[in-house]
């Protein structure tokens, strides 16, 4: 159990997702001028959570294991497939959902009666923009590399 409990492998990188989710509900709360609680849960925005959690595990891994391990490289091109992931295919589907719920407006404006199914609205924030995914990387890295040297 404590080598569990001391497994810097684990905890780094569960504390920069932390961090990142913190960071994203400050800089939401900010920039929305009232307190964003659902941040702390939700998918996109400033930083990428996901990517510093990655970042952080494969930086934490260098750093234990060394940059010529087996499971370095493995962490290293799982961080890289979930960046892409996160501002590549997410970020689509985010703007493909701000269209659809745009031409769901447009169809049933000064309707009276809409179908159920086309009243709920798409999740709109899934993806990250290039800086968003770039600043979880740095954040990821920067983390692990404070509290494993």
């Amino acid at each position: 159990m404590e080598s569990l409990l001391t497994n810097k492998i684990i905890w780094v990188p569960a504390a920069a997702w932390v961090v990142a989710q913190v960071l994203k509900l400050v800089i939401a709360s900010i920039r929305e001028k009232r307190f964003m609680l659902s941040y702390l849960t939700t998918m996109g925005g400033m930083p990428s959570s996901h990517t510093a959690l990655v970042c952080a595990l494969a930086t934490t891994i260098a750093v234990v294991e060394g940059l010529g391990s087996p499971l370095f490289a493995v962490a290293a091109f799982f961080a890289l497939i979930v960046m892409y992931d996160a501002a590549g295919v997410r970020q689509t589907v985010g703007n493909q959902s701000v269209m659809l719920n745009r031409l769901l407006d447009e169809l049933f404006k000064g309707k009276a009666k809409v179908n159920p199914e086309f009243e709920q609205r798409l999740r709109e924030l899934i993806g990250h923009t290039n800086f968003q995914v770039i600043a979880g990387a740095l954040l990821g890295i920067a983390f692990a590399m404070v509290f494993t040297l």
